[in-house]
């Protein structure tokens, strides 16, 4: 194996990859660069992963058999023939054919793994036309990754999370596509706890949320092989990421490529976990004429072609088992839309289908600033008892109530600019919830001013069905925060009136020179 650098980095690991990378400018632009380096990394990744098992096998005494395949497949490790290994490509690093041992690797690995297949790149590297002095400091930044500490925390999701807002930056425009920080995901796991059924995502991106809730599993010593993975991911590229995310870390999962609107490939799941990120106010996802019949929307009104935020909440909603519970992020609009979304919300309320609204700080994504919410649904809000991990758990009948929490003050920064939330803050959110889920049985909740309230159905409607936090929760402490959303709504109420009065004023004065014989 290749000797590890570990030397401490003075800057960001995914920041040093990115430099290193920008000295390809010229042969690759920057919205190519995540693509150059995720597959070096799955190499690093598999090639660490490797040895560390055929490290495991000649401790155990078993030194013949750590060329046998089957004694690596057995722990989720893909078994390297000697020229697919880090160790060799490092070795091979400035050699002329640098480029092909790559892309001959690649196809190797992908040819003896059948869940890898249609997922690597083929012949990739040998048509980039790269600089070799340049992509050599390139693996050398690489192989100071210790993938092996860092498995957990979706080393690949990461790095195509802040290579797209690097790529957003740069060419001064974003993609709509945002993988969702580690934090967020756990908090999500955390709050909705997926310890066994289907678990689905229908725009899984580069399979981060599936990471994340499998070391849920882990960690509340569940069991991964009681839970089924669906995915759907509408982009090529990144769905091959998804595949090969997953795959390295011994994760089998039904994801298909597709638009999820489209060409749902899931039509007749029932999950009992979704946990999602779609596309924030994603405009022109269908044309005026299409899936206006669509049966995800059946008992509710076709989302408008404008935004696909309730398009995202319906779906989500219909792919929901009698018992199953979702949490997903959309933009702070969705809260208090109007027209058509304000209707679609109304019968959401009333069905009872809403159970929290959590509203999140800004700065948590690397490709936007803006704040979001955490909404989670829940097909199962009347008093019931489950088991999990092994122990009863009592859910009081929560009919007709939703649970409002303002996070915007909490989370602690990191990489100077970012926020995150803290493993006791994820905690500290998680038992609100589920206190006041299960209040009554040895669990006590109380609303709490700047931080907490729980609404009765009553109390929203007379907001006008609005699920803006900050309409229900009490603020004492700080002045709150102006609801520019509810704001421009007011403005643009008024503006529509005075322009209705100007027209009408017109038409008047129009009248009055008619009548004395003038036009204007």
């Amino acid at each position: 194996m290749a000797k590890q650098n570990n030397t401490k980095q003075s800057k960001p690991m995914e920041a040093a990859l990115w430099e290193s990378c920008n000295k390809l400018r010229g042969a690759v632009e920057p919205a190519e660069y995540k693509h150059v380096v995720l597959s070096l990394i799955f190499l690093k990744y598999a090639g660490d992963r490797f040895e560390q098992r055929k490290q495991e096998l000649e401790a155990q005494g078993l030194k013949e058999y750590v060329d046998t395949v089957e004694f690596y497949t057995a722990e989720n490790v893909f078994y390297l023939p000697p020229q697919c290994r880090w160790s060799y490509i490092m070795q091979n690093a400035k050699q002329s054919n640098i480029f092909q041992i790559i892309d001959d690797a690649l196809a190797d690995i992908e040819k003896k793994n059948k869940q890898l297949a249609g997922a690597l790149p083929n012949n990739y590297y040998s048509n980039l036309g790269l600089d070799k002095t340049k992509f050599a400091s390139l693996l050398d930044e690489i192989n100071k990754l210790d993938t092996v500490r860092d498995s957990e925390n979706d080393l690949i999701g990461r790095v195509y999370e802040y290579f797209l807002g690097k790529f957003a930056i740069a060419e001064g425009k974003g993609k709509g596509e945002y993988y969702t920080p580690k934090s967020i995901v756990n908090l999500i796991a955390e709050l909705i706890e997926p310890y066994d059924g289907k678990i689905y995502d229908p725009c899984c991106g580069s399979g981060g949320m599936f990471v994340q809730s499998m070391k849920f599993v882990r960690a509340h010593h569940g069991n991964m092989k009681n839970i089924s993975v669906y995915g759907q991911e509408n982009t090529n590229t990144t769905f091959k990421l998804a595949r090969m995310n997953l795959a390295i870390r011994g994760i089998s999962a039904a994801i298909r490529q597709g638009d999820t609107f489209h060409n749902d490939q899931h039509a007749d799941l029932k999950a009992d976990y979704i946990m999602a990120n779609p596309p924030f106010n994603q405009k022109d996802w269908r044309e005026a004429n299409q899936l206006t019949s669509d049966p995800r929307w059946s008992g509710y009104e076709t989302p408008p072609t404008s935004n696909a935020n309730y398009g995202w909440i319906l779906n989500i909603l219909s792919k929901l088992s009698n018992r199953g519970v979702a949490g997903f992020l959309l933009a702070n609009g969705a809260l208090s839309a109007d027209g058509t979304e304000l209707a679609i919300r109304r019968k959401l309320i009333e069905n009872d289908k809403v159970e929290a609204i959590l509203i999140l700080p800004r700065n948590m994504f690397y490709s936007t600033d803006i704040s979001v919410t955490l909404w989670i649904l829940n097909n199962n809000k009347k008093a019931h008892v489950e088991t999990k991990n092994g122990e009863e758990v009592h859910y009081r009948d929560r009919e007709g109530e939703v649970l409002f929490i303002d996070l915007r003050q909490q989370g602690e920064p990191f990489e100077k600019k970012y926020i995150q939330f803290s493993p006791e803050q994820i905690q500290q959110i998680a038992n609100t919830y589920h206190c006041w889920q299960r209040a009554g049985h040895e669990q006590t909740y109380h609303n709490e001013p700047e931080y907490c309230y729980s609404a009765t159905r009553q109390e929203i409607e007379q907001k006008g069905w609005s699920l803006v936090p900050s309409k229900y929760i009490e603020f004492r402490n700080r002045d709150e925060q102006i609801d520019f959303d509810a704001k421009m709504k007011e403005l643009q109420s008024e503006m529509r009136d005075l322009l209705k009065q100007e027209e009408a004023s017109t038409k008047e004065l129009k009248s009055l020179f008619k009548k004395l014989g003038y036009s204007i």
